[in-house]
C-alpha cells in the first residue's frame, strides 16, 4: 500500500484515543466538570495532587484528579497518604416490600 492511503487510517485512530475531560460526566461541578475539591476530601489527599481539579467519577464513586504530564493529561484517582483511594461509600437500593 501506499503511504499517502495509510496517513489518514493512522490519523483517525490517533485521533480516536484522545478525550476531553471537561467533558467527562460525573460530580465535578454542576455540569459534570472539574471543580476544587471538597473540604473533607482535600484533608485526607496525600500533597502533591492537583486539588483544584477533582471530579467524582460516577462508575466507581471515586474522586479523580487531573494530572498534567509531559506527555498527556489524563485522570488518576486521588489518594490518601497511606496510598488508599478516596471513594464515596456506595449506597444500595432498600430492599422492595
Amino acid at each position: 500500500m501506499r503511504p499517502t492511503i495509510l496517513m489518514p487510517i493512522f490519523a483517525i485512530l490517533l485521533l480516536t484515543g484522545c478525550e476531553d475531560m471537561e467533558g467527562m460526566a460525573g460530580a465535578g461541578g454542576p455540569d459534570g466538570s472539574m471543580s476544587q475539591a471538597p473540604e473533607a476530601v482535600a484533608a485526607l489527599a496525600a500533597p502533591n495532587q492537583d486539588l483544584t481539579s477533582v471530579r467524582l467519577d460516577p462508575v466507581s464513586g471515586c474522586y479523580m484528579y487531573r494530572h498534567a504530564g509531559p506527555v498527556e493529561t489524563t485522570p488518576i484517582p486521588l489518594r490518601t497518604a497511606d496510598g488508599r483511594t478516596i471513594c464515596t461509600a456506595k449506597t444500595e437500593p432498600a430492599p422492595a416490600t
